[in-house]
């Protein structure tokens, strides 16, 4: 790879319903700082208000105590649903968590992924991507300009708004919006600039449309005289290894069917349909049609190769879907692993030490001879010299 790819991890959460919610939260806040450890460079987190698996309400309030326990990963929003929320407050919430965490937030919106969220505060899922559009434009110009907004529609009146803090970084955090299939997110991040979360970049469908989501991030940037940057662009898959194939199958027993049966029977949320009617057929339907790896590591890499190759041109990160598959300890161990085995082929420290280690050990035979030969030389000094003081 010509740069250092990011890595980091896409946390929505999934959680069994009837588990402590408690501990579950904080097994997400200690996973959070494990990869913190391990040295990965991001953790975004979800919104979610229904449906019983994915229970971290607000991002910003776990953002906000992941930080404490953290030094330097960066924290995102994902992604913050903009239908719900007053746009005003959104701009506000980022600022303030800009300023508490020194610079290591990032702002991911959407438009709502749970139509059970929506249906609860009176949205129809027709009307939630308009409303992301509306509330994103007001977003940046409140974080973007000091002149006050006015903008009013169904849902929210805005007279004269500006944020009293302006942001810590400078010029300003990262800022992404979501995408799955469809070509809306990729349009919207390229009308304002900003960064591409592909969510289902392993999907089907997901993974056919990944040139031709940054086409359309170009296209838009242009015709709205914006710049993007690959670097900005972070794809989202599976992955779960271990030491060996039958150890990583053993592993994701523990909580894959809970997780495929989530979204094939509660989440309305098609997008993300899977088949499988137990753990043997799920497992190969994720190593079978790329939806991601469970294995090892070599798996991981040729994962990420695959994703690499079909974006034509590279992406920034490679955040990982935090799917509770495996318990909580042989989940620490698979990020570990990866961390170890997987990020330093696409961080640049991959092909050096193995590159120093091959160039040494073709050397070795010659080098180990001449060093040979200097030890029984400098033998033969010795005895020559205490000959020569009889």
């Amino acid at each position: 790879m010509s740069h250092r790819m990011r890595f980091g991890v896409f946390l929505a959460p999934f959680h069994k319903p009837g588990v402590n919610p408690t501990l579950a939260i904080q097994d997400d806040l200690e996973l959070v700082r494990h990869l913190d450890r391990c040295g990965y460079d991001e953790a975004w987190i979800g919104e979610h208000h229904s449906a019983g698996s994915e229970i971290i309400a607000s991002p910003e309030i776990f953002m906000a105590a992941a930080a404490e326990r953290t030094r330097n990963i960066k924290l995102g929003t994902g992604v913050v649903s903009l239908s719900y929320h007053n746009p005003l407050w959104v701009a506000e919430r980022i600022v303030m968590l800009d300023h508490l965490t020194r610079g290591r937030v990032m702002l991911g919106v959407g438009p709502g992924a749970l139509p059970t969220d929506a249906q609860m505060i009176g949205i129809d899922p027709s009307q939630t991507r308009q409303l992301l559009e509306e509330s994103l434009a007001c977003i940046m110009h409140l974080l973007t300009s000091e002149e006050p907004l006015t903008f009013k529609n169904d849902r929210w009146d805005l007279r004269e708004a500006r944020l009293h803090l302006r942001p810590y970084s400078n010029p300003l955090f990262d800022i992404s919006a979501a995408a799955v299939a469809s070509p809306a997110g990729p349009r919207l991040a390229g009308r304002h600039g900003v960064g591409l979360l592909s969510i289902g970049a392993t999907t089907a469908a997901g993974f056919d449309a990944l040139s031709l989501h940054w086409d359309v991030m170009e296209a838009e940037a242009r015709a709205h005289g914006k710049t993007v940057d690959r670097g900005q662009w972070r794809l989202v898959g599976m992955v779960h290894i271990a030491e060996t194939m039958e150890q990583a199958y053993r592993d994701v027993e523990y909580g894959m069917e809970q997780w495929f049966h989530y979204f094939q029977a509660v989440a309305a949320f098609p997008q993300m349909a899977v088949p499988g009617n137990n753990v043997k057929e799920m497992i190969e339907f994720v190593n079978e049609s790329g939806f991601g790896a469970i294995g090892t590591p070599d798996m991981a890499v040729k994962q990420i190769e695959r994703l690499h190759k079909q974006s034509n041109g590279g992406f920034g990160a490679y955040l990982m879907l935090a799917h509770n598959w495996a318990n909580p300890q042989a989940t620490h161990k698979s990020y570990e692993m990866i961390a170890r085995h997987v990020m330093p082929h696409f961080q640049g420290h991959y092909a050096a030490t193995m590159g120093a280690a091959a160039r040494a050990e073709k050397l070795r035979p010659e080098l180990a001879a001449k060093h040979a030969q200097a030890v029984e030389d400098a033998g033969t000094r010795y005895a020559a010299e205490v000959a020569g003081r009889g």
